[in-house]
């Protein structure tokens, strides 16, 4: 599927009863909340002994994806353009792929707060 068209999907299950913030408040709270769970699976696995359940992590990484989607839309952007932006700043922060050097020296993102 393509990621616009996954978007127009997911939408058609958002609730129309959110408005304004409290789209955009539900998709960062949404957002957290499924990647608290992607987490909880891989705690269990690396310290509970468990098998990594990797059914529930594709249910849980398509959560992750529709909240990403609503927040998206509350944008008014594309998914795509997301990730298109995401790549660019990868390319530029890494333009021969990662490297420990260029993670730790990296001319200024730190001070402003962003050191992904």
């Amino acid at each position: 599927m393509e990621i616009n068209e996954y978007q127009k999907q997911a939408m058609k299950t958002w609730s129309k009863r959110l408005t304004g913030e409290q789209m955009l408040i539900n998709g960062v709270m949404g957002l957290c909340g499924e990647a608290g769970e992607t987490i909880d699976l891989v705690k269990k696995h690396l310290h509970q002994g468990h098998e990594l359940n990797k059914e529930r992590m594709i249910e849980e990484l398509g959560d992750v994806c529709w909240y990403i989607a609503e927040l998206a839309t509350y944008l008014q952007v594309d998914f795509s353009e997301i990730l298109d932006y995401n790549i660019a700043k990868l390319a530029k922060r890494y333009p021969e792929g990662f490297s420990e050097e260029r993670s730790l020296h990296r001319e200024g993102e730190e001070q402003n707060g962003n050191q992904n």
